[in-house]
């Protein structure tokens, strides 16, 4: 697409294999649809379960330089222009021969989605992972280079190595490796890969989900960072509010002749932890998923994360207060990042700021995001699918769980699309050193590969 600097449409160059694996695909495309488990019997034909874990085992030098190049591609947002990772991954999908277009409502956010049909009719299964990133600012802390994708003891560093450049890699590869075998498998596979997710935009998968409806589907694979040891079926509801405090302002050394804005909203700030004490009103069974599963998110995301999640939460993220240190401040503003758990409306949350603005007639409010939490049944049949993969791979099974942090997976549980979230642990996302463990990065790439391939032998 001229306007975004991308590639648009698969060239007819067709993917680049080994020999061997061209030899394999070939015999492979005149077998017949078979089960899970290979035939027995020394002549016997591998399964197509065989054939694409003999794939990604054969290829794992290359989906490493995938994910390695994918990582040199910066992408951080803000600013947000995310060109040189989607011609990256367009070019790839060119070479493969796979289909795929652009979508770039926003110049400098190029969207890529592609799609293939089966041999027969069947579900819709929806691929998702975005290719935005955090930003890194001056580098400091980190002892590799953000944007080198350096492999240092079997780890690959690089901002977006775990958010969530291994779980968009994962759902890549598995567009790649099903379409190989598309003439036996049932309904359509959806690959979208977006900008625009950091910062909860408008111009990656709201946009097309606001104006693509054939990217809407039956069910939703997401590899956004979370945990091997969950499968993530809800999150928490971000509300951003921002607060400005206006006084008159004076002489350090006359601090009688007015009130100080930052001292006032630092009361404000402290008052606006009343938010915390509301409780959520949830169903038996998520409020059983949620019981099950607070080990897993205590091991998934830290002590504490099992409160956390079934709470409200405040952070002040942002002050700005003050001109000159012998200045009485009359200007403060600063911003609050509320998550709303299940259970818990928007209006709740802003009756209780309301009543706490009352004693603060120098502060005015104003709401800037807004994304209510969002869930889906936590015992859904892609749910059993990667339970059962993940077990007979790794001989644990993943507990469904709700996240703290917010994902594009949110937007297909609002049309009541059920989504799941399975991906590497978040080790440095959103801080120094931020990498991805290349076994458990191979391991999510089989995971979504196996389950999406099951998903759609079913009607």
């Amino acid at each position: 697409m001229g306007a975004s600097g991308v590639g648009g449409g698969a060239s007819g160059r067709g993917e680049e294999r080994t020999d061997s694996a061209k030899a394999k695909i070939k015999a492979a495309t005149h077998l017949k649809p078979v089960g899970p488990a290979a035939e027995e019997g020394e002549n016997a034909m591998p399964s197509d379960r065989d054939l694409l874990q003999g794939w990604i085992k054969e290829e794992r030098p290359q989906l490493i330089e995938f994910l390695q190049g994918f990582v040199r591609a910066k992408s951080p947002n803000p600013p947000g222009d995310t060109r040189a990772a989607a011609t990256f991954i367009a070019g790839y999908l060119g070479r493969c021969g796979l289909p795929y277009r652009v979508i770039a409502p926003q110049e400098t956010m190029p969207n890529i989605v592609g799609s293939f049909e089966g041999s027969s009719p069947g579900r819709h299964l929806v691929l998702n992972g975005h290719i935005d990133c955090f930003p890194v600012g001056e580098g400091h802390g980190w002892t590799q280079d953000p944007w080198g994708g350096a492999i240092v003891d079997g780890k690959l560093y690089g901002r977006g190595a775990a958010d969530m450049k291994a779980g968009t890699t994962a759902s890549i590869m598995t567009y790649r490796l099903l379409h190989r075998i598309k003439d036996r498998l049932k309904g359509r596979l959806t690959l979208t890969a977006v900008s625009d997710e950091e910062t909860f935009g408008p111009w990656g998968a709201r946009y097309l989900m606001e104006h693509h409806p054939e990217v809407h589907g039956d069910c939703l694979l997401n590899g956004e960072p979370g945990s091997p040891y969950s499968i993530r079926f809800g999150e928490k509801g971000p509300l951003w509010l921002e607060f400005t405090v206006r006084t008159p302002g004076a002489h350090g050394a006359y601090t009688h002749y007015s009130k100080s804005a930052t001292k006032v909203a630092m009361a404000l700030a402290r008052d606006l932890e009343a938010v915390t004490e509301i409780k959520p009103e949830i169903s038996d069974n998520i409020r059983a998923a949620l019981e099950q599963g607070n080990a897993t998110m205590e091991k998934a995301m830290g002590t504490g994360a099992a409160a956390a999640v079934s709470a409200v939460t405040l952070n002040v993220g942002t002050v700005r207060g003050g001109l000159k240190v012998n200045m009485v401040p009359g200007e403060c503003v600063f911003e609050v990042d509320i998550r709303l758990p299940v259970g818990v409306e928007k209006s709740q949350v802003l009756d209780v700021v309301a009543n706490v603005l009352k004693d603060y007639p120098e502060a005015t409010m104003r709401e800037t995001q807004f994304s209510p939490p969002s869930w889906c049944d936590p015992n859904g049949e892609m749910v059993e699918i990667l339970q059962r993969n993940v077990s007979g791979l790794k001989g644990f099974t993943p507990i469904p769980i709700v996240s703290l942090g917010g994902t594009d997976a949110r937007l297909w549980r609002y049309r009541n699309i059920p989504a799941y979230v399975y991906g590497p642990f978040p080790r440095g996302m959103g801080s120094t050193d931020e990498h991805v463990e290349i076994e458990e990065f191979l391991h999510i790439v089989r995971v979504h590969v196996l389950s999406a391939y099951d998903y759609l032998l079913r009607p």
